[in-house]
């Protein structure tokens, strides 16, 4: 395996903060408005939450969150993962390193030891910040944040933070990263709650219901700032290209 200049702690740092940097301008140059416009005393009482945001759909989150509000953010062992935890440092936000996924795959991405983490924060008071959806399973809400909110008794509520200029990436997720001097909209789902003893049809619903609202979010936010999601139909292009009898 060759040696990457980019995995340095170094280099980590310095692509962490330029990336910070870039994202206080991004908001301090673009408009916003809020839905529901009075979110921040509607939470007070809820805190801490448990946010839900989509892959690709992330980058943008710590605009939502108020100085007031602790929060830390669950971010990938892998990738772009060490400078992500650096931006988000840099931004107030804490950071948990692991990954979601199924099966044999959750100890290899830090998956149990980071849910404990989380549960733990919650419990301090610290409101938490992950994707519902796990990688290369866009818009598909896992049964993760589920077990998160069913552990910790704390409810969900998807977010969405969108602007009217912006680069959309083709990847995987279609990523978008916001540009300066533009509109942004950031907007707030419904609680979504899960009981300790809630039965897996139960879980299953809270599941469906997560996907459904962040779904209604991100459709409002691009509407308010007067465009499409571009990750719109992710969800229905996977499940044609997955072959029959390949379970969901």
């Amino acid at each position: 395996m060759g040696f990457s200049i980019l995995k340095t702690r170094m280099a980590q740092e310095t692509l962490g903060r330029l990336l910070a940097g870039y994202l206080r301008l991004v908001r301090r140059t673009n408009r916003i408005v809020f839905e529901p416009a009075d979110i921040y005393d509607q939470v007070r009482p809820e805190l801490p939450l448990i946010y839900a945001m989509w892959h690709g759909q992330h980058i943008m989150i710590p605009f939502a969150r108020p100085d007031w509000m602790p929060a830390a953010s669950l971010v990938s062992r892998h990738g772009d993962g060490g400078f992500n935890a650096i931006a988000l440092r840099e931004l107030g936000i804490g950071a948990i390193r692991g990954s979601g996924a199924l099966g044999r795959k959750i100890r290899e991405k830090g998956g149990a030891a980071a849910f404990l983490a989380m549960v733990k924060r919650l419990a301090a008071g610290e409101s938490m910040v992950l994707t519902a959806d796990i990688p290369k399973q866009a818009r598909i809400a896992g049964p993760g944040i589920v077990s998160l909110a069913r552990a910790s008794g704390r409810p969900i509520r998807a977010v969405a933070v969108v602007t009217s200029r912006r680069i959309d990436f083709n990847s995987w997720d279609r990523a978008s990263i916001g540009l300066p001097f533009g509109r942004c909209a950031i907007v707030v789902g419904e609680p979504i709650t899960v009981a300790r003893d809630a039965d897996p049809q139960t879980q299953e619903a809270a599941r469906l219901a997560v996907q459904a609202s962040l779904d209604a979010v991100h459709a409002r936010a691009y509407e308010l700032v007067g465009s499409r999601d571009p990750g719109a139909g992710l969800r229905e292009l996977q499940a044609a290209r997955q072959p029959a009898g390949t379970p969901a």
